[in-house]
């Protein structure tokens, strides 16, 4: 009788145990199991927040949900809001990428918008600084090189001893050749040696599209390699965007951050377990499936970003009440997959 219950009491451990483990199947025919592991690049798991007129404009650059006559204190109180909301919608996330520009930090906004960085680095996230172009110029190319390099020597001198703080030079500078945007990164490594390599992301030429050719530069061997791909680039199979992928990363998987990538979330679509003969379907799935077995580190487009189809979360609230809510839970189970969990 012992010998018997003894027996069943380690049947129903086995079986509690196994219980733990979660196991479905992705269209694509890989095991998902449920894990606590972050993949790639420096365990970046992120979300672009943005500004709801895109993070292309000539003034300010402010995120979803700031205004511009926020102080500092009120823009603490409205990231600690979003942050909290991110957590609780996509469990996992553990670094922001926000926008800069010259004005915003050269002018007034430079002394609120801090808020955004010294909150979600007390609470131990990390933030990608990343520079864009204004709204009238749109040429791929910095503005104005003497504005560009007094930002980056604002910015650097605040937080370049900062850990938790990356600094990503130019966002999509498809207006220089490989040589000229090469030459532009060595300038910003020899004037801001002080940064450790790894905490600086190269984007890639062209609409930061591959990273081979940055990558291979051997000045630039300890900096990371942004990657940006989106669906309404190409139409493609899963296994086809799966080969596109890995053919814009190359052999530089180790330090590629893809800080865009995104498709239309406010439409329904099931990212999960809808058909892959949907191009968005197809895309998503592959891009998790190749962050996933590949470690390769991402940063979703959009997080929040008002007005966005491709926002991943929606804002609500008023004020320093903001509530996140989710737009496709099957894209944040994507999302969440290529991170490793």
């Amino acid at each position: 009788m012992k010998t018997t219950t003894i027996r069943l009491l380690l049947l129903w451990l086995l079986i509690a145990s196994c219980s733990k483990v979660s196991t479905t199947v992705e269209q694509t025919g890989s095991p998902v199991t449920n894990t606590t592991q972050t993949v790639g690049a420096a365990s970046i798991s992120g979300l672009n927040w943005a500004d709801g007129r895109d993070n292309f404009v000539d003034g300010w650059v402010i995120p979803s949900g700031l205004t511009s006559s926020d102080s500092y204190s009120t823009v603490a109180a409205k990231t600690e809001a979003v942050l909290n909301g991110f957590t609780t919608r996509v469990s996992g996330v553990n670094t922001i990428r926000i926008p800069v520009n010259p004005p915003s930090v050269s002018q007034s906004w430079w002394s609120s918008y801090n808020a955004v960085i010294d909150k979600a680095t007390s609470k131990g996230w990390k933030v990608i600084i990343a520079c864009w172009e204004g709204a009238s110029s749109r040429d791929g190319m910095i503005d104005n090189a003497t504005d560009f390099w007094n930002m980056w020597t604002t910015i650097v001198n605040k937080y370049g001893s900062n850990e938790n703080v990356y600094f990503e030079p130019f966002n999509e500078p498809h207006g220089y050749s490989l040589s000229q945007l090469t030459t532009i990164y060595a300038d910003f490594l020899s004037r801001y040696s002080g940064v450790p390599k790894s905490r600086i992301i190269l984007g890639g030429e062209g609409y930061s599209e591959k990273v081979t050719g940055v990558g291979a530069d051997s000045r630039f061997s300890s900096c990371l390699l942004g990657l940006h791909n989106y669906a309404f680039w190409a139409t493609h199979s899963a296994s086809a965007w799966m080969t596109d992928w890995r053919n814009r990363i190359g052999s530089y998987g180790s330090r590629t951050v893809i800080t865009e990538f995104g498709a239309t979330m406010n439409s329904g679509k099931d990212y999960q377990n809808g058909p892959q003969s949907d191009n968005e379907i197809a895309y998503i799935a592959a891009t998790s499936d190749v962050c996933r077995n590949d470690k390769i580190a991402s940063v979703y487009w959009p997080g929040l970003r008002d007005s966005d189809s491709y926002s991943i979360l929606n804002r609500g609230g008023s004020g320093t009440n903001i509530t996140i809510s989710t737009v496709n839970s099957s894209g944040v189970f994507r999302l969440r997959y290529g991170w490793g969990l």
